[in-house]
């Protein structure tokens, strides 16, 4: 084998009409921040089933008479933040120093969800819904539909570019050199180099287009890229017939909880009728996916939620008062 090609091997360099896809600024930041979460998450999964055959029929009428748009959704993030208020330790954030085998639990004040919303190209984006903790079922549903409203609006590579640059200086004022360093090299040269217009450019484009500038008082903002104080994915709304479970996603780092939501299944059972004659029956049930930082500790941090999820599926028209 000639020395040349002995090289090619052994760096697994891509043979001739292989299709290269270079990270686009989204995908970086995605990367980024999921690899800190392997490396700084010793996360727990517990799957939770929830019978939701009543409280869909509960939805569906609130639904038609409530006047506003209200999704599935909107309830289940509801859901999520009912259940925080009984287990606050999951609304928190973890800083941890693997030199120093330290760290610090921040539970947080406010309840700010960072929710996967699916763009027009497939694509999903990480939103912040904010101060969640004080709200009603109206006006979660308002506050979600509004952000994708919004979403609409941005441009989101400036927008982006505004959020890593934040984190550049944000792990520089942390006496953290060599990843922004890394960073700042990769994204300004080479084929994988992040594109963008000089102010001078940019100024003229905006001119010459009739466009505003990049901060649109009707869109996003940075603060609402940035992480929130738990994470909320819904695969269910990707695909109709979604035939899987998500069963582990790691929290996104610091946060040290997540919460996944797969498709409504409908499965059948046997029960036993009034006259103690077997019968067959369906339900509508719908997976969850509870993900939580085992550094917070143990099971006991998690069952005051799952006590939540319990008593409001089992009690679907408490969602009649929020």
């Amino acid at each position: 084998m000639k020395i040349k090609k002995y090289l090619k091997e052994a760096r697994l360099a891509p043979d001739s009409g292989d299709k290269i896809e270079y990270m686009s600024l989204r995908d970086k930041m995605t990367s980024n921040a999921l690899v800190n979460s392997q490396r700084n998450t010793p996360g727990v999964a517990c799957n939770y089933e929830a019978d939701i055959t009543r409280l869909l029929a509960v939805f569906e009428s609130l639904k038609k008479s409530c006047g506003y748009r209200l999704t599935l959704n909107a309830l289940l993030t509801k859901i999520l933040v009912e259940g925080l208020k009984e287990a606050p330790r999951l609304n928190a954030h973890y800083v941890y120093n693997h030199h120093a085998t330290s760290g610090r639990l921040i539970i947080k004040k406010h309840i700010d969800v960072s929710m996967a919303v699916c763009l027009d190209e497939s694509k999903t984006f990480q939103i912040k819904i904010m101060h969640l903790e004080d709200k009603t079922l109206q006006e979660t549903a308002l506050l979600i539909e509004d952000a994708k409203r919004r979403l609409k609006n941005t441009d989101l590579n400036d927008l982006m570019y505004e959020v890593s640059r934040q984190r550049l200086i944000g792990e520089l004022t942390h006496g953290r050199i060599l990843t922004p360093l890394c960073q700042s090299v990769s994204a300004c040269f080479g084929k994988g180099k992040v594109i963008h217009l000089s102010q001078s450019l940019k100024s003229d484009f905006l001119k010459l287009t009739g466009k505003k500038p990049f901060y649109n008082p009707d869109g996003l903002r940075p603060e609402e890229l940035n992480e929130g104080s738990v994470c909320f994915t819904n695969w269910g709304t990707l695909y109709d017939n979604l035939n899987t479970n998500i069963t582990y996603v790691p929290p996104v780092y610091p946060q040290v909880f997540l919460f996944g939501v797969s498709r409504t299944k409908e499965k059948e059972y046997v029960f036993k009728d009034e006259n103690g004659n077997l019968q067959l029956g369906s339900k509508k049930i719908l997976p969850l996916s509870l993900v939580f930082d085992h550094k917070i500790g143990g099971a006991a941090d998690i069952m005051p939620f799952i006590r939540k999820l319990d008593e409001i599926f089992e009690n679907p028209e408490i969602i009649l008062t929020w």
